[in-house]
């Protein structure tokens, strides 16, 4: 993947997050900025998402810890947690609202 296919992939990605965030809650505040997307709860726990452009990985950072995401058969996967994006994603919501989260970011 070219750096300008990861730049347009990823910027799809993070606006979608973004919006869906809130779109389904008032709780979050988001912030989209340059590579990074952070959302924060009214409690004050924050979940950043970061695209490392160098990798081509996405990161998260949550209380729960710290995630890479290579981009593979068109989906971001964590080898490491043998899991994909969006159930880390969710999952990190979930610990920091309390509630649960659907967020699906590919098809």
């Amino acid at each position: 993947m070219t750096e300008s296919e990861f730049l347009t992939l990823t910027d799809a990605l993070l606006t979608h997050i973004q919006d869906e965030i809130e779109t389904q809650s008032d709780a979050f505040d988001c912030a989209y900025d340059g590579n990074v997307l952070s959302i924060e709860h009214e409690d004050g726990d924050t979940i950043i998402i970061n695209r490392h452009i160098a990798t081509q990985e996405l990161w998260i950072a949550a209380k729960s810890g710290g995630y890479h995401f290579v981009f593979q058969n068109q989906q971001w996967f964590s080898s490491r947690e043998n899991a994909d994006f969006d159930t880390i994603l969710n999952r990190a919501i979930q610990a920091a609202s309390g509630e649960d989260w659907r967020i699906q970011t590919h098809s």
